[in-house]
């Protein structure tokens, strides 16, 4: 089964067709608005006409929410071992190395801490470019380390999901991962240190089994996609059509499963106003431009 599909009127993109970052001069929204790709970038990479969240990797969610794009990327050379020799049309470490060489990313998470409006914080953040955002053994090791990081330096911790799910020529060393990562997120709660889930599109499969549900806070990106398996295999198990809307981020905000929304312009700020309050911290009120 493809890490992730979206089916709407007899169309459907391949993984490899989904751009993180749009490349030229000019980017054309899912709505048809044309925006220049500079004037795009300086707007957090969201539509000004429709307010359109396009998909982008660590690289730049790490410059909105560090202060001067300033930090220290932690276990930078981690990288994904074939323990089953997988092959399918092709082996698995050949996939790995085309991912790499494409991406320039050791695997489909960076994680590193930072300043945020002056305060530490701890993210880790997927990147849907490397083979779909599947989570395997070094998302799930990663996650962990942070989170350790972050107990022993006493470090709020924020978590970005953009994945398509577990990845499966890892096979239940991936599905591994969910319990090895939701034990650790327990033990930050256990200590009292802030975990925030951040879900953006896409956020599904294993990733929304485990840690992207588990925040003290759960915030989405605008239209996200967020679910455990896809509209079309939703519709064909249960046989029933869907509602309007059926998994996107508004969709789960009214059925309770997020606590708010919000625009990336403003991420940054509602991420440290929330750390402030539950921390009991002075509000910071000045916001840094970052990007």
């Amino acid at each position: 089964m493809p890490w992730f599909k979206r089916t709407k009127k007899g169309i459907q993109t391949a993984t490899e067709d989904k751009k993180d970052v749009p490349k030229g001069l000019w980017y054309k929204s899912p709505t048809g608005k044309i925006v220049d790709s500079a004037e795009l970038e300086k707007n957090f990479y969201v539509s000004p006409e429709d307010g359109y969240h396009v998909r982008i990797g660590s690289s730049e969610y790490f410059e909105i929410l560090f202060d001067d794009n300033k930090f220290k990327e932690l276990d930078k050379n981690l990288t994904s071992k074939d323990s089953l020799n997988f092959v399918d049309k092709k082996k698995y470490t050949d996939r790995l190395v085309e991912a790499e060489e494409k991406t320039g990313l050791k695997d489909a998470i960076r994680t590193a801490v930072g300043k945020s409006m002056g305060k530490d914080l701890v993210v880790a953040c997927m990147d849907f470019s490397f083979i779909g955002g599947s989570m395997g053994s070094v998302v799930g090791e990663k996650i962990v380390r942070a989170a350790a990081y972050s107990l022993e330096k006493k470090i709020p911790l924020l978590i970005i999901s953009k994945s398509g799910g577990a990845r499966m020529m890892e096979s239940a060393l991936s599905l591994m991962q969910l319990a090895k990562t939701s034990v650790k997120l327990a033990q930050l709660s256990e200590a009292g240190i802030p975990y925030i889930s951040l879900c953006t599109d896409p956020t599904t499969g294993g990733t929304t089994a485990s840690f992207a549900m588990l925040g003290d806070i759960n915030i989405g990106e605008p239209g996200a996609l967020i679910g455990f398996a896809g509209p079309r295999v939703v519709r064909d198990t249960t046989g029933k059509e869907l509602p309007e809307g059926f998994q996107t981020s508004e969709f789960l905000l009214e059925h309770g499963f997020l606590d708010f929304i919000t625009h990336r312009r403003d991420l940054k700020r509602k991420i440290n106003l929330y750390l402030d309050l539950v921390l009991n911290r002075p509000l910071r009120e000045k916001v840094e431009k970052t990007a």
